[in-house]
């Protein structure tokens, strides 16, 4: 049996009593692209840290790859980028190579040498997210698109099935916006990895996802982007909290 992913049942989570998730309910299968959109506090971000067992829900159970999360070991099958481009320290003195060589650190442990197999598969990694010419370039000196690959790379470099993606374009310019979203299209479709991504960016999502999950505490929508497309203002509204207006947006 092919199991989902990530599997989420009646998922409740507050702090300090006040909930931030309630009763969600949805799940990833495998080799999706699946968006979640939604209002700032509406909860994404928590989502991802229960998916990554940084925090325990209240209740409900979360499974990954068909194991209840709590039994689950195996983690550098999960991969995560988070927002980076716009807060990184540019004067942190380490190359492309050694950024995306911390990405193995799960697989082969602190304390383990690093083979020349080990060096092969950190270069093939950073080729493939299109850095290749940049491998031995100090991090600090990249655009901030040039970091999100070399984000991606370090997060990649342990084959992992599962890439979790929280707001990776913030800071990140128009032109390598698309780049990157072309970028995630491969990684998807050649290499058949499962992605989750937290984006405002629903035009983007409509284009490249496979499913979209709209997220404000609960879930009010999940489905495929043409049906978020046929989306009324109405319900818009109710998903954000706010009155909100279909725009009209453009991509090449």
């Amino acid at each position: 049996m092919d199991h989902p992913v990530v599997s989420m049942e009646n998922i409740y989570y507050a702090y300090e009593r006040n909930p931030v998730l309630n009763d969600v309910i949805f799940e990833i299968p495998r080799g999706a692209f699946m968006g979640i959109v939604g209002p700032n506090g509406g909860g994404k971000t928590t989502l991802i840290k229960l998916i990554l067992g940084l925090l325990k829900p209240d209740n409900g159970e979360i499974r990954l790859f068909g194991q209840p999360i709590g039994k689950f070991k195996d983690w550098s099958k999960i991969g995560f980028v988070s927002q980076k481009a716009n807060t990184f320290n540019k004067g942190f003195p380490a190359t492309v190579f050694e950024v995306v060589s911390m990405g193995l650190t799960a697989k082969i442990g602190y304390f383990k040498f690093f083979t020349s197999n080990h060096k092969k598969k950190v270069l093939e990694t950073i080729d493939q997210v299109g850095m290749g010419a940049y491998a031995y370039k100090n991090i600090g000196s990249l655009s901030g698109g040039q970091q999100q690959r070399v984000f991606i790379a370090r997060a990649l470099v342990s084959d992992p099935e599962l890439l979790i993606l929280d707001e990776p374009t913030v800071g990140v310019d128009q032109e390598n916006v698309q780049k990157f979203y072309n970028l995630l299209h491969q990684l998807n479709k050649k290499y058949k990895i499962t992605l989750l991504l937290i984006t405002h960016d629903t035009a983007a999502m409509t284009i490249h996802a496979t499913g979209i999950v709209g997220l404000n505490k609960e879930i009010y929508f999940q489905g495929t982007p043409d049906e978020y497309n046929a989306l009324t203002n109405d319900k818009l509204s109710q998903l954000y909290g706010h009155p909100v207006h279909i725009a009209t947006h453009g991509h090449s």
